[in-house]
């Protein structure tokens, strides 16, 4: 073994590089960094171990982790624990999709462009618009990405954004409008959803979009047509972040009036996975057609008359001209987005509509079981999906490490946010839960509030 660790390459196999190169020592490769640059020490790392050792020491380190097989979980807030049919692994794990590239030629493979035709046609309909692109990296870029589609579509430069979008989507939203000389307006909430008012006094001839989150970050269903009829009124467009399975029971975006509608596809059979990768979601209005960033796959027949697909438009900058380019997006998410149409495809509609109403009447059951202990108040009152707020009479922090030690993740502490939601908590409940689980997790709560 080298001095180098377990890189493959021999002192003999470095010599004849640096011959190559005209070089005598490897430093001489990194001459046009300035030396008050450099790194002038070691590496701060442990001496090399045998192969054997090291993998029980990172064995050891993976048992740190704790994992959804030994927590019970009420913790959402973008990223999900769903019900995962066993069909979904089955089919992206064959070859043809899981090696495959992202697609770039027009008349690449037949069965991946197929399926990725499928995705955008089940999302169309899901969102209530009209054309999917073939996805994107994740919900919150796709949320920044169609803020600059409607400032291009508009010719405007300002962007107004509601107070009840989750904070790391309006944190790159912020970032990106940074990047692109665009002014962001944030209007605040009102007992958990957008205050109205506020937005109205916000949206004028200048504003490109409004963005709104339908279930928003705390769970309250927005009045989507009320926000629509709002913005276009004034020339605006509508960009709703919205929860996939909750289409299942709630009106699409699109048809009340959303003109861009995007989402995080984690919910659509992909794991949680410690964090990614996730599926990012764009769907729009026809007249955005040729806005929309990424990849679009169409049907057409060839000159036999035979059905095929192909890639008919990718507004990005390495295919048409920088300045006529919508976005610098390269890639998209094709395995994970087949895993959704995988997921959608098995559940049906009608799966879909039971998995909705699971998630809504075990998260009911859930919030009255909890108001029913000592010390839990509710914060937020707006009708809600399968996500809801409470405040509790114990630091958040420190109750959540008790119920840790019980086995549970209990949601997501509403103070790290906004300190004038200190003591508040966002639950999720999702259809895995059982009724055993929460009743058991409302005997764990009223310990550690009694404490």
């Amino acid at each position: 073994m080298s001095r180098f660790g377990y890189l493959p390459h021999t002192d003999e196999d470095r010599a004849e590089m640096l011959r190559a190169l005209g070089l005598e020592r490897i430093e001489e490769l990194f001459v046009d960094i300035p030396p008050s640059l450099r790194l002038n020490s070691a590496l701060d790392l442990p001496k090399p171990m045998p192969e054997l050792e090291l993998g029980k020491h990172m064995e050891g380190l993976s048992r740190k982790n704790r994992h959804l097989g030994q927590l019970v979980s009420f913790l959402g807030a973008g990223a999900y624990e769903h019900y995962q049919p066993s069909v979904v692994d089955a089919i992206i794990s064959r070859s043809e999709f899981y090696t495959s590239y992202t697609p770039y030629q027009p008349e690449m493979s037949q069965g991946l462009l197929q399926a990725i035709f499928e995705y955008q046609t089940m999302i169309a309909e899901l969102t209530g618009t009209d054309i999917a692109n073939a996805s994107m990296y994740d919900g919150v870029t796709a949320l920044a990405e169609a803020a600059l589609v409607a400032c291009q579509h508009t010719r405007r430069e300002k962007i107004v954004v509601s107070g009840t979008l989750h904070p790391e989507a309006r944190r790159v939203l912020q970032t990106y409008a940074n990047g692109q000389a665009i002014r962001m307006i944030e209007v605040r909430h009102d007992g958990g959803l957008v205050d109205t008012a506020s937005l109205a006094a916000s949206v004028d001839e200048e504003t490109a979009c409004i963005c709104i989150q339908y279930p928003n970050f705390f769970g309250g269903i927005e009045d989507v047509r009320e926000i629509a009829e709002l913005a276009h009124a004034r020339g605006a467009l509508l960009v709703v972040q919205t929860y996939p399975i909750a289409l299942g029971l709630l009106e699409a975006p699109g048809a009340m009036g959303a003109d861009i509608v995007v989402a995080e596809g984690q919910p659509l059979g992909i794991s949680l996975s410690y964090g990614g990768p996730y599926l990012g979601v764009m769907a729009v209005k026809e007249p955005l057609m040729r806005r929309i960033p990424g990849r679009l796959v169409g049907e057409t027949t060839d000159a036999q008359g035979r059905r095929g697909f192909v890639l008919t438009l990718q507004a990005r900058e390495q295919h048409i001209r920088r300045e006529k380019a919508t976005s610098n997006i390269c890639t998209n998410q094709s395995l994970c987005a087949i895993a959704a149409t995988v997921f959608l495809a098995y559940m049906g509609k009608e799966g879909l509509q039971e998995l909705a109403r699971q998630n809504y009447h075990k998260a009911h059951y859930f919030r009255a079981r909890l108001l029913e202990v000592p010390g839990v108040e509710p914060l937020f009152d707006a009708p809600f999906f399968n996500e809801f707020t409470v405040r509790l009479s114990r630091p958040t922090a420190d109750v959540q490490r008790d119920m840790l030690d019980r086995g549970y993740l209990f949601g997501y502490d509403l103070g790290k946010d906004d300190a004038s939601l200190e003591g508040g908590v966002l639950v999720a409940v999702t259809e895995v839960r059982t009724r055993g689980d929460m009743d058991e997790a409302v005997a764990a709560i009223k310990e550690v509030l009694a404490q």
